[in-house]
């Protein structure tokens, strides 16, 4: 297998600031700029002729910003000043959307070869440096075919779990109404009413005493909670017995909610835990509310807890504020009834997301095989793996 250095197949140009108007003419070009680069959401024109003009069949790339190093290629304008257009110095040689994907597969590698302390830029030598295999456009069609529609089936998936939580919430709005209107008319009780509620305990902090970790007991932060769903199970650091006895071990099924940085977010812990006192823990009283009913709650509370946190280094609620903080307080068998219909839409979730897992997996050794030269073509293998993945769905 040959391959090419990127920087003899292709021509890199920077884009420039454009005079952007309000009320675009016929003769107005669009502009190009990092968000268009994902979609066409927001739109932009010029009336300016004197910048950087993109075909579709050039590659672009963001070349400054938190976004660096993400591609985009198929669209038509004059591009931004954090923009670079990459055109194919022999068009008929190289595949646009092939060499897309190769960049895409580039991403990790153009960031951390990135210059800027506080704003990346791409490193035109380590990008020009790269070497792409050099097969016939044929193929390189073939292997953008497939790579984009391995694409295709990971988007539908992502968009089947977000339909799911969509679901979810309707079907709280439907039968509980807006919580924060009340307009089913429930009883308003205080949140104390609901369960108990207490902070979580961290006498030390671990980084300043490294002895508090590394041992069988989870220990779950702001950032688990912010970044897991209805039921928290993963963690990042454990606790030693030393650790143990500095803070305390709450049950399954213990209801975490953030107090500090990301204000009121929640989780169901999955498993006896840890936490610091940053995070409140509600053990909710079973012969007045149901966990989950409480959790997708503060779905709908979380934006006015965040708003009315009073900021100091950074934002914070105390618990005082959570145990007066009103809520409705539905009937327990209708929560209940909630609770049955999540667990079920919440399995169907899992497999989804195990499936995803699965079709990003793929794509990414189809990538790696793809770019190193390694796809073998001339067999169904490849295809007949993406059709069961297809019959997934």
């Amino acid at each position: 297998m040959k391959f090419e250095r990127l920087g003899d197949i292709i021509t890199i140009k920077k884009g420039k600031k454009p005079l952007f108007i309000d009320t675009p003419s016929a003769e107005s070009i669009r502009v190009l700029q990092i968000d268009d680069l994902r979609n066409d959401n927001n739109i932009k024109y010029t009336d300016e002729k004197t910048g950087v003009f993109a075909n579709e069949d050039d590659i672009l790339l963001a070349w400054d910003g938190a976004n660096a190093g993400t591609i985009g290629y198929g669209k038509k304008g004059y591009i931004g000043s954090t923009i670079a257009l990459l055109r194919k110095n022999v068009p008929e040689n190289y595949s646009t959307v092939f060499i897309g994907k190769f960049l895409q597969s580039q991403f990790d590698y153009l960031r951390s070869k990135s210059t800027g302390a506080t704003i990346p830029h791409i490193d035109g030598k380590s990008l020009r440096d790269l070497t792409i295999p050099k097969i016939p456009i044929s193929d390189q069609i073939r292997i953008a075919e497939i790579l984009s529609h391995a694409e295709s089936l990971i988007t539908q998936r992502k968009q089947s779990i977000s339909f799911l939580d969509d679901l979810l919430k309707s079907t709280f709005l439907e039968m509980f109404g807006d919580p924060v209107r009340n307009e089913k008319a429930w009883e308003i009780v205080k949140l104390e009413q609901l369960g108990k509620l207490d902070r979580g305990v961290s006498k030390h902090r671990p980084r300043n005493a490294p002895e508090l970790l590394g041992g069988n007991y989870p220990l779950i932060q702001t950032g688990d909670i912010s970044n897991a769903g209805l039921y928290i199970s993963k963690f990042n650091n454990t606790y030693s017995e030393i650790g143990l006895k500095q803070s305390k071990l709450w049950p399954e099924g213990t209801l975490c909610i953030t107090i500090a940085a990301n204000i009121g977010k929640t989780s169901i812990l999955g498993i006896p835990a840890c936490f610091p006192d940053s995070v409140v823990g509600f053990v909710v009283n079973n012969e007045k509310a149901n966990n989950i009913y409480v959790y997708f709650l503060f779905g709908f509370l979380q934006t006015i807890l965040e708003k009315n946190a009073p900021q100091a280094a950074q934002k914070n609620i105390n618990l005082e504020l959570l145990r007066n903080l009103p809520v409705p307080k539905p009937d327990l068998k209708l929560q209940a009834k909630f609770a049955i219909i999540v667990e079920k839409v919440e399995a169907l979730k899992t497999q989804y997301q195990q499936s995803l897992s699965e079709l990003q997996n793929m794509y990414g050794a189809l990538s790696q095989k793809a770019f190193k030269g390694e796809l073998n073509l001339t067999t169904f293998e490849i295809t007949n793996e993406l059709m069961d993945a297809k019959k997934k769905q």
